[in-house]
Protein backbone atom coordinates (compact mmCIF):
# COMPACT_ATOMS: atom_id res chain seq x y z
CA UNK A 1 0.00 0.00 0.00
CA UNK A 2 2.65 2.41 0.79
CA UNK A 3 4.50 1.82 -2.41
CA UNK A 4 1.39 2.25 -3.96
CA UNK A 5 1.12 5.75 -2.07
CA UNK A 6 4.03 6.99 -2.85
CA UNK A 7 3.75 6.03 -6.44
CA UNK A 8 0.37 7.59 -6.84
CA UNK A 9 1.63 10.94 -5.26
CA UNK A 10 4.42 11.07 -7.16
CA UNK A 11 2.26 10.46 -10.63
CA UNK A 12 -0.22 13.34 -9.21
CA UNK A 13 3.23 15.74 -8.78
CA UNK A 14 4.14 14.65 -11.80
CA UNK A 15 0.44 15.21 -13.55
CA UNK A 16 0.91 18.83 -11.76
CA UNK A 17 3.98 19.83 -12.94
CA UNK A 18 3.37 18.85 -16.56
CA UNK A 19 -0.08 20.73 -16.61
CA UNK A 20 1.36 23.65 -15.49
CA UNK A 21 3.78 23.91 -17.89
CA UNK A 22 1.71 23.21 -20.79
CA UNK A 23 -0.75 25.98 -19.31
CA UNK A 24 2.36 28.22 -18.79
CA UNK A 25 1.87 29.49 -22.60
CA UNK A 26 -1.72 29.49 -22.82
CA UNK A 27 -1.59 32.16 -19.65
CA UNK A 28 0.95 34.63 -21.24
CA UNK A 29 -0.39 38.00 -21.17
CA UNK A 30 2.63 39.63 -22.58
CA UNK A 31 5.10 39.81 -25.66
CA UNK A 32 7.78 41.85 -26.09
CA UNK A 33 8.69 42.51 -29.92
CA UNK A 34 11.65 45.00 -31.05
CA UNK A 35 10.04 46.73 -34.37
CA UNK A 36 12.21 48.01 -37.01
CA UNK A 37 8.73 48.73 -39.04
CA UNK A 38 7.54 52.48 -38.11
CA UNK A 39 4.79 52.87 -35.58
CA UNK A 40 2.57 54.59 -37.56
CA UNK A 41 2.16 51.81 -40.03
CA UNK A 42 2.49 48.72 -37.72
CA UNK A 43 0.85 49.55 -34.71
CA UNK A 44 -2.87 49.17 -35.95
CA UNK A 45 -2.23 45.40 -36.51
CA UNK A 46 -0.56 45.42 -32.93
CA UNK A 47 -3.91 46.49 -31.63
CA UNK A 48 -5.82 44.25 -33.74
CA UNK A 49 -3.77 41.39 -31.53
CA UNK A 50 -3.80 42.57 -27.97
CA UNK A 51 -7.62 43.38 -28.39
CA UNK A 52 -8.40 39.93 -30.06
CA UNK A 53 -5.97 37.59 -28.02
CA UNK A 54 -5.55 39.65 -24.81
CA UNK A 55 -2.00 39.26 -24.95
CA UNK A 56 -0.01 42.71 -24.43
CA UNK A 57 2.37 43.41 -26.61
CA UNK A 58 5.70 45.64 -25.04
CA UNK A 59 6.76 47.40 -28.50
CA UNK A 60 10.33 48.34 -28.65
CA UNK A 61 10.26 50.41 -32.17
CA UNK A 62 13.99 51.65 -33.99
CA UNK A 63 15.71 51.78 -37.07
CA UNK A 64 16.11 47.60 -38.10
CA UNK A 65 19.69 47.47 -38.26
CA UNK A 66 20.03 49.20 -34.45
CA UNK A 67 17.27 46.91 -32.89
CA UNK A 68 19.73 43.77 -34.60
CA UNK A 69 22.43 45.37 -33.30
CA UNK A 70 21.31 45.36 -29.90
CA UNK A 71 20.39 42.07 -30.14
CA UNK A 72 23.15 40.85 -30.77
CA UNK A 73 24.83 42.99 -28.41
CA UNK A 74 22.24 41.22 -25.52
CA UNK A 75 22.37 37.83 -27.22
CA UNK A 76 20.74 34.95 -24.89
CA UNK A 77 19.48 37.74 -22.44
CA UNK A 78 17.46 39.72 -25.03
CA UNK A 79 14.23 40.19 -23.30
CA UNK A 80 12.52 40.29 -27.01
CA UNK A 81 10.13 37.69 -27.65
CA UNK A 82 9.96 38.40 -31.76
CA UNK A 83 12.06 40.67 -33.88
CA UNK A 84 10.34 42.67 -36.98
CA UNK A 85 12.21 43.83 -39.19
CA UNK A 86 11.58 45.95 -42.47
CA UNK A 87 14.35 43.84 -44.35
CA UNK A 88 15.84 40.60 -44.82
CA UNK A 89 19.29 41.47 -43.86
CA UNK A 90 19.18 42.68 -40.42
CA UNK A 91 16.77 39.28 -39.56
CA UNK A 92 19.79 37.43 -41.42
CA UNK A 93 22.33 39.07 -39.31
CA UNK A 94 20.79 37.80 -36.39
CA UNK A 95 20.19 34.30 -37.81
CA UNK A 96 23.70 33.90 -38.25
CA UNK A 97 24.82 34.34 -34.96
CA UNK A 98 21.72 31.46 -33.91
CA UNK A 99 19.69 33.82 -32.25
CA UNK A 100 16.49 32.79 -34.07
CA UNK A 101 14.76 29.90 -33.53
CA UNK A 102 13.63 27.66 -37.05
CA UNK A 103 9.56 27.91 -36.99
CA UNK A 104 7.49 25.07 -37.57
CA UNK A 105 6.33 24.72 -40.95
CA UNK A 106 2.29 25.47 -39.73
CA UNK A 107 3.07 28.82 -39.06
CA UNK A 108 3.37 31.39 -42.05
CA UNK A 109 2.64 28.27 -44.16
CA UNK A 110 1.09 30.68 -46.76
CA UNK A 111 4.28 32.41 -47.57
CA UNK A 112 6.34 31.21 -50.65
CA UNK A 113 9.93 29.30 -49.68
CA UNK A 114 11.62 32.06 -51.63
CA UNK A 115 10.72 34.24 -49.06
CA UNK A 116 11.43 32.24 -45.99
CA UNK A 117 15.04 31.64 -44.59
CA UNK A 118 16.63 28.59 -45.51
CA UNK A 119 16.29 26.88 -41.99
CA UNK A 120 12.96 28.96 -41.44
CA UNK A 121 14.48 31.01 -38.58
CA UNK A 122 12.73 34.39 -40.19
CA UNK A 123 9.89 34.71 -42.86
CA UNK A 124 8.97 37.49 -44.96
CA UNK A 125 5.90 39.62 -44.06
CA UNK A 126 5.67 41.67 -47.43
CA UNK A 127 7.21 42.60 -50.53
CA UNK A 128 9.12 45.90 -50.46
CA UNK A 129 10.38 46.45 -54.19
CA UNK A 130 13.12 49.25 -55.15
CA UNK A 131 12.65 51.71 -57.60
CA UNK A 132 13.59 54.82 -59.03
CA UNK A 133 11.11 57.60 -57.97
CA UNK A 134 11.25 60.28 -60.63
CA UNK A 135 9.37 63.95 -61.68
CA UNK A 136 7.95 63.14 -64.83
CA UNK A 137 7.86 66.70 -65.87
CA UNK A 138 11.59 67.31 -65.67
CA UNK A 139 13.51 63.49 -66.24
CA UNK A 140 12.86 63.12 -70.02
CA UNK A 141 15.11 60.35 -70.17
CA UNK A 142 14.66 57.40 -67.91
CA UNK A 143 17.36 55.03 -66.71
CA UNK A 144 17.42 51.49 -67.71
CA UNK A 145 20.00 50.54 -64.80
CA UNK A 146 20.94 51.83 -61.47
CA UNK A 147 24.57 52.23 -63.00
CA UNK A 148 23.20 54.95 -65.29
CA UNK A 149 22.78 57.35 -61.90
CA UNK A 150 26.29 57.89 -62.60
CA UNK A 151 25.71 59.36 -66.09
CA UNK A 152 26.81 63.30 -66.84
CA UNK A 153 22.39 63.66 -68.12
CA UNK A 154 21.92 62.85 -63.93
CA UNK A 155 24.29 65.27 -62.36
CA UNK A 156 23.57 66.84 -59.64
CA UNK A 157 19.83 65.43 -59.66
CA UNK A 158 19.82 61.68 -57.88
CA UNK A 159 19.38 61.72 -54.63
CA UNK A 160 19.87 58.38 -51.76
CA UNK A 161 19.65 57.73 -48.20
CA UNK A 162 22.37 55.45 -47.41
CA UNK A 163 21.65 55.34 -44.14
CA UNK A 164 18.73 53.50 -44.67
CA UNK A 165 18.70 49.66 -44.18
CA UNK A 166 17.27 49.01 -47.26
CA UNK A 167 19.03 51.07 -49.57
CA UNK A 168 21.74 49.41 -47.96
CA UNK A 169 20.16 46.14 -48.73
CA UNK A 170 20.35 47.31 -52.42
CA UNK A 171 24.29 47.55 -51.92
CA UNK A 172 24.40 44.49 -50.05
CA UNK A 173 22.96 42.61 -53.06
CA UNK A 174 25.19 44.69 -55.69
CA UNK A 175 28.82 43.59 -53.77
CA UNK A 176 27.34 39.98 -53.74
CA UNK A 177 26.41 40.25 -57.07
CA UNK A 178 29.11 42.17 -58.91
CA UNK A 179 31.54 41.91 -55.99
CA UNK A 180 33.00 44.64 -53.72
CA UNK A 181 35.42 46.66 -56.71
CA UNK A 182 32.42 46.79 -58.78
CA UNK A 183 29.99 48.69 -55.99
CA UNK A 184 32.54 50.64 -54.87
CA UNK A 185 33.29 51.99 -58.38
CA UNK A 186 29.66 52.89 -58.87
CA UNK A 187 29.73 54.35 -55.57
CA UNK A 188 32.38 57.04 -56.34
CA UNK A 189 31.24 57.79 -59.92
CA UNK A 190 27.86 58.58 -57.95
CA UNK A 191 29.35 60.69 -55.48
CA UNK A 192 31.44 62.55 -58.32
CA UNK A 193 28.26 63.41 -60.07
CA UNK A 194 26.32 65.44 -57.33
CA UNK A 195 24.62 62.91 -55.67
CA UNK A 196 22.29 63.99 -52.64
CA UNK A 197 22.10 62.65 -49.53
CA UNK A 198 18.49 61.97 -47.65
CA UNK A 199 18.22 61.09 -43.76
CA UNK A 200 15.50 57.99 -45.53
CA UNK A 201 13.28 57.47 -47.99
CA UNK A 202 10.40 59.66 -47.37
CA UNK A 203 12.44 62.73 -47.44
CA UNK A 204 13.86 61.98 -51.15
CA UNK A 205 10.10 61.73 -52.29
CA UNK A 206 9.35 64.72 -50.90
CA UNK A 207 12.72 66.92 -52.30
CA UNK A 208 11.91 65.39 -56.02
CA UNK A 209 8.01 67.08 -55.35
CA UNK A 210 9.48 70.14 -54.47
CA UNK A 211 12.01 70.48 -57.42
CA UNK A 212 15.30 69.83 -55.12
CA UNK A 213 16.23 66.81 -56.98
CA UNK A 214 14.44 65.08 -59.84
CA UNK A 215 15.05 61.12 -59.45
CA UNK A 216 15.83 58.79 -56.50
CA UNK A 217 16.70 55.47 -55.08
CA UNK A 218 13.45 54.13 -53.32
CA UNK A 219 11.22 51.56 -51.97
CA UNK A 220 7.89 51.30 -54.29
CA UNK A 221 5.35 52.73 -51.31
CA UNK A 222 7.06 55.84 -50.68
CA UNK A 223 4.90 57.71 -53.35
CA UNK A 224 2.10 56.91 -52.19
CA UNK A 225 3.04 57.32 -48.72
CA UNK A 226 3.96 60.87 -49.26
CA UNK A 227 0.95 61.72 -51.15
CA UNK A 228 -1.48 60.55 -48.38
CA UNK A 229 0.45 61.92 -45.94
CA UNK A 230 0.22 65.32 -48.08
CA UNK A 231 -3.26 64.76 -49.02
CA UNK A 232 -3.10 65.95 -52.46
CA UNK A 233 -1.04 64.56 -55.75
CA UNK A 234 2.72 64.99 -55.70
CA UNK A 235 5.03 65.60 -59.12
CA UNK A 236 6.61 61.71 -58.49
CA UNK A 237 6.19 58.53 -59.90
CA UNK A 238 7.65 55.16 -59.58
CA UNK A 239 9.98 54.06 -62.42
CA UNK A 240 11.27 50.84 -63.08
CA UNK A 241 14.85 49.67 -64.75
CA UNK A 242 15.39 46.98 -67.35
CA UNK A 243 14.12 43.43 -66.70
CA UNK A 244 17.08 41.48 -63.73
CA UNK A 245 18.73 44.71 -62.92
CA UNK A 246 19.60 44.77 -59.17
CA UNK A 247 17.69 47.93 -59.10
CA UNK A 248 15.14 46.00 -59.13
CA UNK A 249 15.66 44.14 -56.06
CA UNK A 250 12.49 42.82 -54.28
CA UNK A 251 13.20 42.62 -50.48
CA UNK A 252 10.97 41.89 -47.33
CA UNK A 253 9.89 42.74 -44.58
CA UNK A 254 9.84 39.82 -41.85
CA UNK A 255 9.75 38.29 -38.39
CA UNK A 256 11.68 35.55 -36.17
CA UNK A 257 11.36 34.63 -32.92
CA UNK A 258 14.27 34.77 -30.61
CA UNK A 259 15.57 31.65 -29.39
CA UNK A 260 16.00 32.88 -25.75
CA UNK A 261 12.51 33.35 -25.62
CA UNK A 262 10.00 31.26 -23.19
CA UNK A 263 6.74 31.97 -25.64
CA UNK A 264 7.24 30.42 -28.75
CA UNK A 265 4.05 28.85 -28.81
CA UNK A 266 2.18 31.95 -28.35
CA UNK A 267 4.71 34.34 -30.59
CA UNK A 268 4.19 31.94 -33.59
CA UNK A 269 0.63 32.62 -32.95
CA UNK A 270 1.22 35.61 -33.37
CA UNK A 271 3.45 35.29 -36.69
CA UNK A 272 0.35 33.45 -38.32
CA UNK A 273 -1.70 36.44 -37.49
CA UNK A 274 0.51 38.73 -39.43
CA UNK A 275 0.47 36.20 -42.05
CA UNK A 276 -3.12 35.51 -42.29
CA UNK A 277 -5.38 36.85 -45.56
CA UNK A 278 -6.82 39.30 -43.43
CA UNK A 279 -4.32 41.43 -42.25
CA UNK A 280 -1.93 40.48 -45.42
CA UNK A 281 -5.07 42.27 -47.56
CA UNK A 282 -4.72 45.40 -45.35
CA UNK A 283 -1.05 45.36 -45.63
CA UNK A 284 -2.15 46.15 -49.05
CA UNK A 285 -4.99 48.71 -48.59
CA UNK A 286 -3.47 50.41 -45.61
CA UNK A 287 -0.29 50.66 -46.40
CA UNK A 288 0.62 50.08 -50.04
CA UNK A 289 3.20 46.78 -49.99
CA UNK A 290 2.47 43.97 -51.70
CA UNK A 291 1.41 40.66 -49.94
CA UNK A 292 3.13 37.45 -50.34
CA UNK A 293 0.45 35.21 -50.06
CA UNK A 294 -0.34 34.32 -53.79
CA UNK A 295 -4.46 35.04 -53.68
CA UNK A 296 -4.47 38.29 -51.76
CA UNK A 297 -4.54 41.36 -54.51
CA UNK A 298 -1.95 43.40 -55.60
CA UNK A 299 -1.25 47.21 -54.35
CA UNK A 300 -3.58 49.95 -56.50
CA UNK A 301 -1.84 51.38 -59.49
CA UNK A 302 0.97 48.86 -59.31
CA UNK A 303 2.25 46.02 -61.52
CA UNK A 304 2.17 42.44 -60.12
CA UNK A 305 5.58 41.17 -58.73
CA UNK A 306 5.88 38.74 -61.47
CA UNK A 307 5.88 41.59 -64.13
CA UNK A 308 8.67 43.67 -62.28
CA UNK A 309 11.92 42.06 -63.80
CA UNK A 310 13.48 41.49 -60.26
CA UNK A 311 16.80 39.90 -59.98
CA UNK A 312 17.05 36.38 -58.96
CA UNK A 313 18.55 37.36 -55.51
CA UNK A 314 19.02 34.89 -52.16
CA UNK A 315 17.88 37.38 -49.55
CA UNK A 316 20.29 35.39 -47.47
CA UNK A 317 23.10 37.28 -48.70
CA UNK A 318 21.78 40.29 -47.65
CA UNK A 319 22.53 39.66 -44.35
CA UNK A 320 26.34 40.45 -45.28
CA UNK A 321 25.90 44.39 -43.85
CA UNK A 322 29.04 44.85 -42.73
CA UNK A 323 30.75 44.70 -45.35
CA UNK A 324 28.71 47.09 -47.63
CA UNK A 325 28.14 49.59 -44.27
CA UNK A 326 32.13 49.71 -44.17
CA UNK A 327 32.14 50.46 -47.50
CA UNK A 328 30.04 53.43 -47.61
CA UNK A 329 31.89 54.76 -44.64
CA UNK A 330 35.26 54.51 -47.14
CA UNK A 331 34.03 56.00 -49.79
CA UNK A 332 32.40 59.14 -48.09
CA UNK A 333 28.60 58.41 -47.87
CA UNK A 334 27.94 57.13 -44.66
Amino acid sequence: MRKIGIFGLLSALLLTLTTSCSSSESKISELTIYSGRTEEYIAPYFAIWQRESGVKLNIRYGDSAELAAQILEEGKNSPADLFISQDAGSLGAVAEQGLLTPLPKDVAEGVPAKYIQGNREWVGLTARVRVFAYAPDRVKVLPTSFTDLSKPIYKDQVAIAPTNASFQAFLTAVISNKGLPFAEDWLRKVKANGVKIYPKNSAIIEAIDKGEVSIGLVNHYYVWEVAEALGRPINVKNGYFKANDLGNLINVSGVGILASSGKKAKAEDFINFLTSERIQSRFVSDIHEYSLLENISIPEDLPPLSDLGAPNIDLEVLKNTKKTQDLLIKVGLL
